[in-house]
Parts: C-alpha cells; structure tokens; sequence
C-alpha cells in the first residue's frame, strides 16, 4: 500500500487557504523549479478568480519524503459549507488556518465543527504573521478555547501549532516572526508526523461519490476516496442510487492527481482520492460496489438551507433581447443540473405558472448560481431571498446566525443602532487601536438587506461576517425593509441626459444616457421614503431661437454601480431583478404604475 495521508484545509474566508495551497506546491517534490505557477492556482474558474474566494472544493496532490499527501482546498464563505461537510468523510486530517490577526471568526467555528464531527484531526496553522501588530500566542488562546466550547476529544486539545506566512512563504515552529524560514517544510513533516493513514478495509471495492467533476471526452466523473478494495480500469462494477436502484457499468477511465493535473491512471487502491468515469448520470452520496458485494455508505448528511426564492422565465418587455436561453423548460434542465452538482441547492417546480422555488444556504450561494446561468445565455427573473420558516415541535421557528462586525470606532453608535433596530442580540464587544470588534445573534430575516446598509455605513471600510447557527421560535420583531423609496420609470425608451439632470436631484441613478428602460423599472433611489415615478426618455423641445449664449455642456454624476448581490439585497419583497447575460434590470413585480396604485388599494 502506498504511503498516503488525505488533508482538507479548512478557515474563515480570506484567511489564505489557497495561498498557503500554492506555497505548499511550490515546497513539494511535484514541481520543477522552473515551472510556473499562478497566484491562487486551485481557484480555476472566472467568477473564483474574479471574487477572491473559493466556490468549489479542489483536489490536489503532492509527493514528499516518498509520501502522496492529497490535499482538498474548500470554500471559507459560510454559504457554501455543503462543500466542507461532503469533504470530511474523504479525509483524516486537516489544517485549520487562522489569521494571526483577526483570529477566529464565525466560520471558523463552523468548519472545525464540522471536522470535530467527522472525528478529522487538526493541525493549527496560525497564517499571515508577515502582518505588524500580531499577537500570535493570544491567537492560539482563543483557538483552544473554540476546541473546547465544541466540546473537542482530549487527544485533540494538544493540537500542533505551525506559524506561516502563506504571502512569504516562510513558516516556524515558534511563534516570533523573527524565527520565520524560507519553504513549507515544517507544515509538510507535520502533516506526515500527525495525521494517520487513511482507514481502510480489507474486502471487496467500495467507494463513494463526494464531489462531481467533468471531462470533455468521457463526461461526467464522480471524485472521492476509496473505502475499501481496489479498482482497475474496464472492471465492472454497481452504483448503488439515491432512489434505491442498482446501475451495473464499466469503468471507463480512472485518474488520480498530481500537482495541479488530472492525470489518467489504470488502477488504484483503498485510501486513494480517485475520480472514476463511466456512469453520466452519477449523483453525489451514491456508492460503488463490487458486483458480489452489494453495501452502500452512509448517506453524507448537509445541513438544510436557510433562504429562499422564486426563479421564473423572464416576464419583461425586453425578453430575448439578451440571451439565447429563455424558455421554461431551458430553465428547468438547468436547476436541476445544478442540484446534482450542489447538494446544499434544492429547487421545487410551482404549480401555478412557470416558476420554481431555489433554496440555498445565503445570498451569495444563490448570486452564485445566477451569474452562472447568466453567463451561459440564460435570462430569467427572481425574487426577494426570504428566510426559510420550519415548523420544529409545533412552534414556528426561523433561522439564526452569528455575526461578526469590525469596525473603526466612529462607526460603533451606527451599528449598535442599526442592529438594534434589527433585533439582533449583542453577545461581545472589543475594543483595541481605534477597531471595535461585535458579535451578535440575529435572525437570517433581520440580516437580509443589511450588507448594503453596512457598507453604507461605514464607507466601505467595516468587515461583515456571518454564519449559521440554529433555528429558534419566530419572533414578533418586525425587520424594517429598506428606508428610501425608488425612482422608476414611466415609459419605454432610452434614458437622455436632459432627463436624468432633472431627475438626480430626486436622488441617486442607478443607470447612466443611451440605457435602455421600460415602464416599472427601477432607475435610481429617491431620496424619501416614497416611490416616485419619472420620465427617464424625456428628450429637449427644439425650437428655431437660437440662444445668444453658448450652449453649457450637461454634466451628471456616476450612476451607483449595482451588482447582483447588491440587487439581491436591494430589492423589496413588491420588486424583481430580471437578469440577463448582458445586464441586471431592478424592476417592480407590476409593471404599469395605474395598476401598481389600484394594487396598494385593493
């Protein structure tokens, strides 16, 4: 058997995971050193790259010291955790990367939770110590203290502790920068030293489905570790289905990973990551099996989501204007594609007309998903994300979540209040060098809408961070939505800059001349709490006066920049965002205002 040690690396979001992938590369045995390699090179995707964060687990694989050490990058952002739950049961060990500054954060409690859960050792990787002003050992404090309110094994408080700079590519033993060498050498001998053997089992072959991957000659693959067993290439083999039917197939191809490659292999034994080809409709949690030998896995369990929308086939007057993509059938295959491939998405058909309900773990998980489909010719219309309201013991309850704010103090009278006023529960506060650091407890409906308000409130300059915590009883607090009112437009026709000069001093454009409008979009924000209907086409009377004096050059302020998670949080539950390959329309559900009236009336 071949020396193998499976890691995941966990961490908050931006805490380095993906850095500290590359400079753990770079320190292998598995790239010449005249290879180039990319900053953040597992994050292969556009809106990965275009973001900073990671969206999709990744598979690599590094040799050292005669050791294949599989590494698994995963997201940090709370809202695709459905990745890091499916990658625990594929490895025994893992690095928990914290910042040396700001230390843990909500989702670094989640990610350790769920690796405690799935009984997954840590190692501690105390990262960015390259940063002034660290206090590295206060850090390592507040990690034990987290191991021990998860209520973590004995054997693992006595973690092993490794201070890197994934920037620098410098890493220490000691906690004084000073004492910070060149390489990942000791993360490396530490991963090998520490983390055990993947537990394998005697027998017939056994593997399960973790993660989906695709190739353009074969199609589909399944990824994930090989329970039991071993498998070559042509061996036929059962998946054992979701909805409890049985496939027989061919294994058509077999890979492993080398670096950042795929590479293709002929056989491949227990403890091995491997992706296997031959099945293209192959499902996530569904189990391989020798043909004698018929035993499925344990199902892998993810927690529910906790928002929802409503996804349509685009309803306005500039339909397939943009997109190629738009009926309701298009539109269906494409959800349900998505749902085999993102376990934490489920997406119901309604019955009434051609709309579906999308679930999923927050607003960004759900942006996801949408510029994705915009960006392969889909258009199509969505709703307001509201939180998702269970019915637990007889009692209506709603999700909560734990928030984390950092702030400069000029801000702190801002956010109490505004958080307040969203009854949200303050449970700490710090103060030090001018920074106020909170943690509330609020329901996901009093978060909804906050994003944008927050970076309103702090010029862009405050830190925002949430995550998941449980559900509790509905409470009576009603959530304001948002305070202004819009602009919106009263006829179809191209936005003028006569128009727009008379109408900016109402309040903020959202559009800029030569835009495209029609009747019941939303062009800018009024600066009351009303809407307000404008005529954004309006165009200059000619005459034949000419005036005596040069005629003055009309000058107008940059329209607000909105993207699709601004928009999602925007919006009011009366308005939509139809969304199309080239442009994202805010729009109210009814389109004609005489109509919109006699509604507020009925």
């Amino acid at each position: 058997m071949k020396n193998i040690r499976n890691i995941a690396i966990i961490a908050h979001v931006d805490h380095g995971k993906t850095t500290l992938v590359n400079q753990l590369l770079r320190s292998s045995e598995s790239f010449r050193a005249n290879e180039v390699l990319q900053d953040r090179a597992m994050d292969r995707n556009d809106l990965e790259r275009e973001k900073g964060i990671t969206i999709l687990a990744k598979t690599t694989a590094i040799n050292y010291q005669g050791y294949q050490i599989n590494i698994l990058d995963t997201p940090g952002h709370a809202d695709f955790g459905g990745e890091v739950e499916r990658i625990m049961c594929m490895v025994d060990g893992c690095l928990l990367l914290v910042d040396a500054w700001e230390g843990t954060m909500p989702q670094t409690r989640f990610v350790l939770k769920k690796a405690l859960e799935a009984n997954v050792k840590p190692i501690v990787v105390i990262n960015k110590m390259d940063k002034a002003n660290i206090e590295p050992k206060k850090i390592v404090d507040q990690i034990l203290e987290l191991f021990i309110s998860l209520n973590a094994p004995n054997e693992f408080l006595d973690f092993k502790v490794v201070y890197v700079s994934a920037l620098k590519g410098t890493s220490s033993f000691d906690s004084d920068p000073r004492t910070q060498t060149a390489g990942m050498k000791k993360i490396l001998d530490t991963i090998i030293n520490e983390i055990p053997a993947p537990k394998v089992i005697d027998g017939p072959f056994k593997w399960q489905a973790t993660l989906l991957d695709h190739n353009d000659f074969v199609g589909r693959l399944g990824v994930g570790v090989i329970k039991r067993g071993h498998i070559k290439v042509n061996d036929y083999v059962v998946a054992l289905r979701l909805d409890g039917t049985k496939t027989k197939f061919k294994i058509l191809k077999l890979f492993g990973y080398l670096g950042l490659k795929r590479i293709e292999i002929q056989e491949a034994e227990a403890g091995e990551i491997v992706a296997i080809a031959g099945l293209n409709d192959l499902n996530i949690g569904e189990t391989l099996c020798d043909p004698q030998f018929l035993e499925a896995e344990k199902p892998i369990k993810i927690e529910e989501p906790t928002l929802q929308m409503f996804l349509a086939a685009n309803t306005s007057p500039f339909v397939g204007q943009d997109g190629t993509l738009v009926t309701a059938r298009l539109l269906e295959e494409r959800l349900l594609l998505e749902t085999q491939k993102d376990v934490a998405l489920k997406v119901k058909k309604m019955t009434d007309h051609d709309a579906w309900m999308v679930v999923g773990r927050g607003e960004l998980h759900l942006s996801i998903l949408m510029e994705k489909m915009r960006r392969e010719g889909y258009e199509f219309e969505v709703s307001k994300p509201i939180p998702i309201i269970k019915e637990i013991n007889g009692q209506k309850c709603e999700p909560y979540e734990d928030v984390y704010i950092e702030v400069s103090s000029e801000y702190q009278g801002a956010i109490i209040e505004t958080l307040g006023n969203r009854g949200a529960e303050l449970i700490n506060m710090t103060e030090n060098n001018n920074l106020v650091r909170f943690n509330y407890i609020i329901s996901s409906r009093g978060l909804l809408g906050l994003t944008t308000l927050f970076l309103t409130l702090t010029r862009g300059y405050g830190v925002l961070a949430h995550s998941y915590k449980e559900y509790r009883p509905l409470s009576n607090k009603k959530v304001p939505e948002r305070t202004l009112g819009v602009l919106i437009a009263t006829t179809t026709g191209v936005a003028t800059s006569y128009a727009i000069e008379k109408i900016e001093s109402h309040g903020t454009m959202f559009i800029k001349p030569g835009t495209h409008c029609y009747e019941g979009m939303i062009i800018g924000e009024h600066c009351y709490n009303s809407d307000l209907n404008v005529n954004v086409a309006l165009e200059k009377h000619k005459t034949n006066v000419r005036s005596a004096t040069k005629e003055t050059t009309i000058v107008l302020k940059e329209p607000r920049k909105m993207s699709l998670e601004t928009c999602l949080d925007y919006i009011n539950l009366d308005e939509l965002i139809e969304v199309t390959p080239l442009n994202l329309r805010m729009r109210k559900k009814i389109l004609a205002a005489n109509k919109r009236k006699k509604n507020q009336y009925a």
